[in-house]
């Protein structure tokens, strides 16, 4: 029995052993499967840096020519840009010695318009002198002489007068006054006087003419007249107060003179 387990153990020992080389001839295979599936990794991935790496520089590459080509192409552009300054100054120089040309002929324009201006104004001063001259030439030789007598030139302020030219009857009776203060037509003249400036409604100044009669022409034949004719102004501007004083005076101080009794009558109708 002994001898049998014996041989049986040896039979299990040899048994054994042969499975231990087989076992360990299979992890050498996988073993060497596993580096050359290593090395053959190793080697790819070597040829993959390797155009990894060549892939990275030549876009390097690239990516230095686009930048010189984008250095270029902007100096240029600067070149351009600078080129372009210098003929709009160039441009802006023209454009200014043009406008100095087109002003040069405005300004002379100018300057000989006001001459012209200057010269015209001078001849239509000229011009309206020599018709102002030739104006009172027409005058005086179209102007009447003047009447030879005093009498002469009263009778031409009271046809004046007679004729409804009431401002020109006033300036010939005005020239009889300056030039005769002594004549005894004065006191007509200043009576005919009034009695224009009451034809033209200036009853104010009527008034005053008419004053001049009664205040410095008393016992005159005219002074009568002009009492009637003053309080007939006053009336007319309402003054009846002043010309009711003034009837009552001159019928009073003339009575039997056709004018007093006229002033009694207004007396009785005036209020």
């Amino acid at each position: 029995m002994k001898i049998a387990r014996s041989i049986f153990l040896i039979a299990l020992l040899a048994l054994a052993g042969c499975a231990m080389r087989s076992d360990l001839d299979v992890v050498r295979r996988d073993n060497d499967e596993l580096k050359s599936r290593l090395f053959r990794l190793e080697k790819d991935l070597g040829g993959v840096r390797t155009e990894t790496r060549a892939g990275i520089e030549t876009t390097l590459q690239d990516f230095e020519r686009e930048r010189a080509d984008a250095r270029k192409g902007l100096a240029d552009l600067q070149a351009a840009m600078d080129g372009m300054k210098v003929d709009l100054q160039g441009m802006e120089g023209k454009v200014d010695d043009l406008s100095l040309v087109a002003k040069k002929p405005a300004d002379e324009i100018n300057l000989l318009k006001e001459d012209l201006e200057r010269r015209l104004t001078a001849i239509e001063e000229k011009l309206s002198a020599l018709q102002k001259k030739m104006t009172n030439l027409e005058t005086a030789q179209a102007k009447p002489p003047e009447p030879a007598t005093p009498e002469a030139l009263y009778q031409k302020g009271l046809d004046a007068y007679r004729n409804g030219s009431y401002a020109a009857a006033r300036e010939t009776f005005s020239r009889f006054l300056e030039q005769h203060p002594k004549h005894d037509l004065v006191v007509n003249a200043h009576y005919w006087s009034g009695e224009a400036y009451y034809s033209e409604k200036n009853y104010e100044q009527a008034i005053l003419e008419f004053q001049d009669v009664i205040k410095n022409f008393p016992g005159k034949e005219k002074v009568p007249a002009a009492m009637l004719k003053q309080a007939a102004a006053f009336n007319e501007i309402g003054d009846t107060k002043s010309a009711r004083y003034v009837l009552r005076k001159l019928a009073d101080e003339h009575p039997a003179t056709e004018e007093g009794k006229r002033a009694k009558e207004r007396l009785k109708t005036l209020k």
